[in-house]
């Protein structure tokens, strides 16, 4: 923790230079700059409006999304819980440990090329899911989470800092560290990002560039050695005494999971245009004295508000040309010193079976080129169309047979596709895109999607309804086709493409608060971990449905905020889903201390039924079926809820929350597991705190 502080001190004390050199050091040959120097020095930022807006952007196209800006202090108590705002996440207990959704429709429509980082997504973040910003002031964030003790505590430090240069151009950088000591025995995590990015909105120029380094390192144990130190510790006590989580005996020591990635993602555009007039309407604000007549109404404070017209010259544009770049590289390390000879059925490089050392690296570089038509540079583009060409070339190391030297794979894919949209319709928006495989193992591969949102009044309320579609047959990635270790190895060459379509609707009410979605998928060969932690394919078709349900209460200052997902698989043995997924939220939320200060105040339970959820095996560092040959290890989870207890409070530019985390965790005879045999973290106090700054 403190290599990171140091490194956050001085990246921020170099960039605190950069700010006020530009705020303090006029441009030679300006003069509007020389003359006002002396009075815009004396003038106090505070009183400037930051006007701070945040987007991501799209990894194909490039295209922006506007998104709310960090700041929101409901719910904040949930930010760093690896479960997830609602619960809907299964992970090993510790933070930063791996995680997978038990709502199906939540997971990724595909594994990533380097799927050994999908299970830290709580972690991870995907180029279309950083946040850029623009910002009158330069915008610093600084966020603390903290709980437990030194000994087995959790921490995480997160910082963000924009600056603008002028109004287009952009940059920062960010900082996320996490450290899971772990309840448990041999199961500390300790992850590091480092980021860097900037952009450049221009009328024909736009750029967005951003450097992204992760360093994951997780201890694993395996999980505890018997489930009655949690299900019924009086038995296993012989009735003496409760086992502390630091006493109970675990299947692993010295055995870590090491994962590395680092990507350089660029996406540009050059548009072509026309520049044109445009009317638009000023308020102008002029100051009087009390009982001076005005020109108009009087606002606030004594002010006259009077309506003009101005005549402005925009830059309408007409065509973009697109050139998207991705380069990633990544490394796995899977270490174990000492290892149980029986834990594992198969064993390849090492006879003696105590001791793996297995690795496997990744390089991808992917370019993709479009040119858009694009949507409202007249009345009668009522839509965006898009053409695209991308080529993506991946490389990737195995270890071979004698441990020493690699097998080194190479796959190039090349797609050629569309995008259709209208984004900035009243009442009705809708978007579909798509893209089919041209050479080499991209041949027969296609991905095709869309949805259609209409937005009406209905009764004084907003109705929005969506529906969506998507259809794709793809080659399973590539590692599950081919991975070489000490204990697993597979050539999977004849695996055929799986097939999806999936459909679903959705209806809200913004008023009701209310929110309804209906949705069924399909799959031919459908590709998993096995009870062996091996790839397969499923011989049948296999069919999803899902209907979830969010209905928002309110009466004065009391809130209850309810979600309640109903999911059904077709085959439970190999597609295992809970049925019922519940999260409710029962709280008090007003205004303190003459409505400066707000305040959350409440407790929310988490709850899904019972069933033989997907087991972790830590060394390919995935999730799989559980063996149900294995009566001693085959077993369901669920049934159990969580209860949480917190406060939330927001003062100006800062949010911090206290909650008791787990209060209702029992004595005994409780099934507190998101996974088998990784039990849920024992009761304890949690805190965060959260600043935004504007200087």
């Amino acid at each position: 923790m403190k290599r990171i502080l140091l490194i956050y001190i001085l990246l921020m004390t170099l960039s605190q230079a950069y700010v006020h050199a530009q705020m303090n050091e006029p441009r030679m040959g300006s003069r509007k700059n020389n003359e006002t120097q002396k009075d815009s020095s004396q003038v106090s930022t505070a009183a400037i409006d930051p006007k701070l807006y945040m987007w991501s952007v799209d990894e194909r196209l490039g295209n922006r999304q506007m998104i709310p800006a960090d700041t929101i202090y409901h719910n904040f108590q949930n930010e760093n819980l690896v479960e997830g705002m609602t619960g809907h996440n299964n992970y090993l207990g510790n933070l930063g440990s791996p995680s997978m959704s038990r709502i199906f429709f939540d997971r990724p429509v595909e594994n990533s090329q380097y799927l050994f980082i999908d299970p830290y997504s709580s972690f991870f973040v995907k180029p279309q899911n950083f946040k850029f910003a623009n910002s009158r002031l330069p915008y610093t964030n600084l966020t603390y989470f903290k709980s437990g003790s030194k000994v087995d505590g959790e921490e995480r430090f997160k910082s963000y800092f924009s600056v603008n240069v002028n109004k287009s151009l952009a940059f920062g950088f960010n900082i996320d560290y996490q450290y899971g000591r772990g309840f448990y025995t041999d199961q500390s995590t300790s992850h590091f990002n480092g980021a860097l990015f900037g952009s450049y909105i221009g009328d024909q120029y736009q750029a967005h560039l951003l450097y992204n380094n992760f360093s994951i390192k997780m201890k694993e144990n395996g999980g505890i050695a018997d489930d009655r130190y949690i299900t019924n510790p009086l038995a296993m006590s012989e009735g003496k005494k409760q086992y502390e989580p630091a006493n109970i005996p675990v299947n692993f020591t010295d055995t870590w999971n090491k994962n590395h990635d680092s990507y350089v993602f660029l996406t540009h555009r050059y548009n072509l245009g026309f520049k044109r007039e445009k009317i638009i309407e000023v308020k102008e604000l002029d100051k009087i004295k009390e009982g001076k007549k005005g020109n108009g109404k009087k606002g606030e404070n004594g002010e006259a508000k009077e309506q003009k017209q101005e005549k402005v010259i925009e830059f309408v544009p007409v065509t973009s040309f697109i050139h998207t770049m991705k380069y990633e590289r990544a490394h796995k390390r899977f270490v174990a010193y000492s290892e149980d000879k029986d834990y594992y059925e198969n064993t390849y490089l090492n006879g003696s079976n105590l001791s793996s050392r297995d690795s496997t690296s990744y390089t991808s570089i992917k370019n993709t080129f479009g040119i858009a038509l694009l949507e409202g540079f007249n009345k009668y583009a009522q839509a965006g169309l898009t053409g695209f060409i991308s080529h993506e070339l991946r490389q990737y190391n195995l270890m071979n047979a004698d441990s020493i030297t690699t097998d080194k794979f190479t796959e190039n894919e090349v797609y050629v596709g569309g995008e259709l949209s209208r984004k900035e319709g009243k009442l009705i928006n809708y978007s579909a895109i798509g893209e089919v495989g041209m050479l080499k193992e991209s041949i027969g591969q296609f991905r095709l999607k869309g949805d259609v949102r209409l937005n009406f009044r209905l009764l004084k309320d907003t109705v929005a309804l969506v529906a969506r579609g998507n259809i794709s047959n793809t080659l399973p990635s590539f590692y599950m086709r081919h991975y070489h270790s000490n204990h697993f190895w597979w050539d999977n060459i004849n695996f055929s493409k799986e097939f999806k379509t999936h459909v679903e609707g959705e209806l809200s009410f913004k008023r009701l608060g209310t929110n309804i979605n209906i949705g069924v998928e399909n799959i031919k060969n459908y590709t998993y971990f096995n009870s062996k932690a091996i790839p397969v394919q499923a011989g049948e078709n296999l069919q999803i449905l899902s209907a979830c349900v969010k209905q928002n209460f309110q009466a004065g200052i009391l809130h209850l905020d309810n979600e309640v997902t109903y999911q059904k698989s077709s085959n439970n043995s190999i597609l295992p889903l809970p049925e019922l997924s519940l999260y409710h939220n029962l709280y008090l939320e007003t205004k303190l201390a003459k409505k400066v200060l707000s305040l959350q105040l409440g407790a929310d339970v988490r709850y899904f039924s019972k069933y033989y959820a997907p087991d972790y095996t830590p060394a390919i560092g995935t999730f799989n079926l559980q063996d149900a040959t294995n009566a001693d290890k085959y077993t369901k989870i669920g049934g159990y809820p969580v209860v949480n207890l917190y406060a939330n409070l927001h003062l100006k530019r800062t949010r911090f929350f206290v909650m008791y985390y787990h209060v209702n965790q029992s004595s005994g005879g409780s099934n507190s597991f998101y996974v088998p045999h990784y039990p849920i973290n024992p009761r304890l106090f949690k805190i965060g705190i959260s600043w935004n700054f504007y200087d």
